[in-house]
């Protein structure tokens, strides 16, 4: 293609026992939004960190500008004007803006020319941010145009976007989107990836489809609709989920008045979080990122413990109770970190299953691990759930950040807690992926179990929930039915500007 800025052709990269990218070729055009899209496993991430420098492909080239293109390390791919903002931000929460991205920079001026160049880009391309502010103060959207205005400082061609807009408000996509189309008109060329389909067909020309490691497809995304995309990416029909039933019982679960101080330096304080949840219900609790979630899940999960009255569960007060007796009473809960809090990295995914399967699955006897019951644990998770991996002595670092999702949610979903919370069960999961997530949680709803769903992903949470509450700087909404629930009502609750009393809902 003439005016192709990066050619790709017969990339390929192996790994034991898996082929994570097959003779992969395509272009990304100068000056324009490339769609790069996939199920968990399709070989993204591969891909473009061969893009970035952090894997050597074993077969096939690049051209960057019609110039070979070998990236053997990041600062390579930097300097030749490839820059990327990953999905998870490698970000010092105890400096200040200027002083992180300085860090990324291999011969940085002096910090208050930085600090004015900072000033000068983040006004032109509308993305305010003060380069004195500490890290830890800033809200994730914040975080986010730290690591945008660290590649834009590097003047880049071709800037790599990796699920971008998964800790956002609508409010702060459409700042990251007209930002992202000033580049373009610049003439910068983007390379994005998003399992949010309706994102990719207001934002992108093209899109390139990866399944199994190969490309299966291209399509210009605004004339091809979510579902045709997902379904090209799946190679099969899209599933939308259903409950069997919607019949609720008695109350399982009630926080009364749940005020603690966050573990964490830059955390958010609970403030006199009440609600209950019944037997068979889906309480979905929207917020955006920072505003008391991980604080709300280490309550209930036992990691941190709180005054006795403030937690009960079956009537039972739970708060000094620690997390393994939570789950051998019903309670069990799966966090928003996949990797290092759900997950030991280098563990087996027979380890993994057996570090929160061990009580209920009786995975270990007199004192004595059960190596073969926690194996079968394991093959049940990976069967059910369609994690693809070779197997369960991979360990949990080898899998995509989806199919580890799939295999934490699976590993707590099987276990048939009587509450399950779940922080972020679909984040960075693909479409098919988060189908049969929801599905799972729907169905261990049906089967009487009280579900508590928090996330930032309000479609997600209006499509599962029988109910909805926000969180706000600690603080919770009164709980409202999720039915019929508005854009603008939902954003008023976000923004704590909705049901600021904290309200105690028994059903």
């Amino acid at each position: 293609m003439k005016d192709a800025l990066l050619s790709l052709r017969g990339l390929t990269k192996a790994y034991p026992g898996v082929v994570a990218n097959s003779d992969i070729s395509f272009d990304i055009r100068a000056g324009e939004v490339h769609a790069l899209l996939g199920e968990n496993g399709a070989g993204k991430s591969t891909l473009v960190k061969t893009i970035y420098g952090l894997v050597r492909p074993d077969h096939g080239t690049m051209t960057l500008a019609g110039q070979p293109y070998a990236p053997h390390e990041p600062r390579a791919a930097r300097a030749a004007g490839v820059a990327m903002v990953f999905q998870h931000f490698s970000l010092f929460d105890a400096l200040t803006v200027a002083e992180n991205i300085t860090l990324g920079m291999e011969n940085p001026p002096p910090l208050k020319d930085l600090s004015a160049r900072i000033r000068d880009v983040s006004d032109r391309y509308g993305l305010p941010l003060d380069p004195a502010r500490i890290v830890g103060d800033l809200s994730a959207g914040e975080r986010q145009r730290v690591e945008i205005i660290r590649c834009l400082l590097q003047d880049p061609r071709l800037m790599i976007m990796d699920e971008p807009t998964s800790v956002l408000t609508p409010q702060e996509v459409h700042i990251l989107f007209e930002t992202l189309r000033k580049l373009r008109a610049q003439g910068t060329s983007i390379l994005y990836i998003s399992h949010k389909l309706e994102e990719i067909r207001a934002l992108c020309e093209h899109a390139t489809i990866l399944r199994l490691g190969k490309v299966v497809g291209t399509c210009d995304p605004r004339v091809t609709s979510a579902r045709q995309m997902a379904e090209q990416m799946v190679g099969g029909t899209l599933q939308t989920p259903a409950r069997a039933g919607n019949v609720t019982g008695e109350v399982v679960l009630e926080v009364k008045d749940l005020s603690a101080p966050s573990p964490r330096a830059f955390g958010m304080a609970l403030k006199s979080v009440s609600f209950a949840v019944r037997k068979g219900e889906v309480l979905g609790i929207g917020g955006v990122a920072g505003n008391g979630q991980d604080e709300l899940l280490l309550a209930l999960s036992g990691e941190m413990r709180v005054a006795d009255g403030m937690v009960q569960f079956k009537g039972q007060p739970v708060g000094r109770l620690g997390p393994t007796e939570r789950r051998r009473l019903g309670l069990l809960t799966a966090p928003e970190e996949r990797m290092g809090h759900a997950a030991a990295p280098d563990m087996s995914l027979t380890e993994n299953a057996l570090l929160t399967g061990a009580v209920r699955e009786g995975l270990t006897a007199n004192g004595f691990l059960n190596w073969g019951k926690a194996r079968t644990f394991a093959e049940s998770i990976i069967k059910g759930f369609d994690v693809r991996t070779p197997g369960p002595q991979n360990t949990a670092r080898s899998l995509s950040g989806g199919n580890l999702q799939k295999f934490v949610i699976g590993r707590e979903i099987l276990q048939r807690p009587d509450v399950l919370v779940v922080n972020q069960p679909t984040w960075g999961v693909d479409a098919s992926a988060a189908a049969a997530i929801r599905q799972a949680l729907l169905d261990l709803a049906s089967k009487g179990a009280a579900v508590i769903v928090v996330s930032q992903d309000l479609d997600e949470l209006m499509e599962i929930s029988d109910r909805f509450a926000a969180l706000n700087e600690g603080r919770l909404s009164a709980l409202r039915p999720a039915q019929g629930l508005t854009v603008d009502e939902i954003g008023l609750m976000l923004g704590g500007a909705h049901g600021m009393e904290v309200a105690h809902v028994a059903g």
